[in-house]
This record gives structure tokens, sequence and C-alpha cells, in this order.
């Protein structure tokens, strides 16, 4: 008996811990150089949504997963460890709950670019790093699924790339109404 109480207990910790779900319908990445390993990346997350949980509208505690855990909390700090002055924001715009994390970095690894060597392109895996996202366009060359990494000119200074998370559908919440109701 004792054993069917704690997988019931546990079943239902498990459960609450992945019902709802923070989630965007696109990132843009910015990777600037200010010198030849060491630059800002900025990264524009676009219409954050909540992932219903079955039917249930969990925005609310999305909302506040959202300001606890990722503008308030460290999640930005543990995906990129080496990076320094982390600068996050919420803002709206076109109608969309939106956030702007900037982040320096000495070196690139910190912002999970590669370079082989000096003469080398620079490299970002899109299925090894960003592993929810689909490539959408970049100002580099994409390899596509045979090679799902990105290549820019080692002469950029400025590295774009565009990627989709999720698209807006029946099964998502904007939280923009949660964020007008805590500006």
């Amino acid at each position: 008996m004792k054993k069917l109480r704690f997988y019931i207990i546990a079943l239902s910790l498990v459960a609450f811990l992945i019902s709802g779900c923070l989630t965007v319908e696109k990132k843009e990445y910015s990777f600037e150089f200010c010198g030849t390993n060491s630059g800002t990346l900025t990264i524009k997350y676009i219409n954050i949504m909540s992932i219903k949980d079955e039917e249930e509208d969990v925005s609310a505690d999305d909302y506040n997963k959202l300001i606890s855990d990722y503008l308030k909390g460290d999640e930005i700090e543990k995906e990129y460890p080496s990076a320094t002055n982390i600068r996050k924001r919420l803002f709206e715009e076109n109608g969309q709950l939106c956030a702007e994390v900037k982040l320096d970095f000495n070196d690139i690894s910190a912002v999970k670019l590669f370079k082989l060597d000096k003469k080398s392109p620079y490299m970002l895996s899109i299925k090894s790093v960003l592993d929810s996202e689909a490539y959408v366009e970049s100002n580099g060359q994409y390899g596509g699924e045979v090679m799902p990494a990105v290549f820019w000119s080692r002469k950029l200074k400025k590295l774009t790339l565009t990627t989709s998370v999720t698209k807006p559908d029946k099964t998502t919440v904007s939280l923009l109404k949660n964020y007008k109701k805590n500006k």
C-alpha cells in the first residue's frame, strides 16, 4: 500500500511539473563582434506564449514562471554560464509580448559558436544547440538537414539568425494580457 501511495504522489508531482509550458513563436539572434572572439549576443524572443495544459489555460502560472525564472531568475545564466553583463527586458511590440536578452562574451564558445581555426567560418549547430528550434533565415549559409548548422564568413562583424519555435494555434495563449495586467 505504501508503494502505491508513493507512486501516486510521484505521478502527481511529475504531472504538476510538466503542466503548462512557456514557448515563443520565433527567436532572433544577433552576434556583434567588438574583438576577435568577443562581443555581444542579443536574443529577441517574439510572441511569448503559454501552451494549454490539455484544455486548461495556465497562462497566469506560465507568466509568473517567466518573471521568476527568466526575468528575475537565472535560467538565462544557466543556459550561457560563461557570458557576462546579462541584461533582460520584457516589452510589447506589434501586439505581442516580446523579450530581449543581451549578454557579453569574451570567447565565442560562451555563446555556442564554433570556429575551427582563424581561417574557418563561424558555425552554430541548429539541432544540438537549439534543439527545439527550426532554421528560418540568416545572413550566413545553412547546411540543411544533412548538416544542420549555420556557417558565417569569418569577415562578418555581425551574424544574424532567425529560428521558429512554436506556431500559434488554439493550444497557445499569448502572455501579453498578463504583461499588461501586471505592468
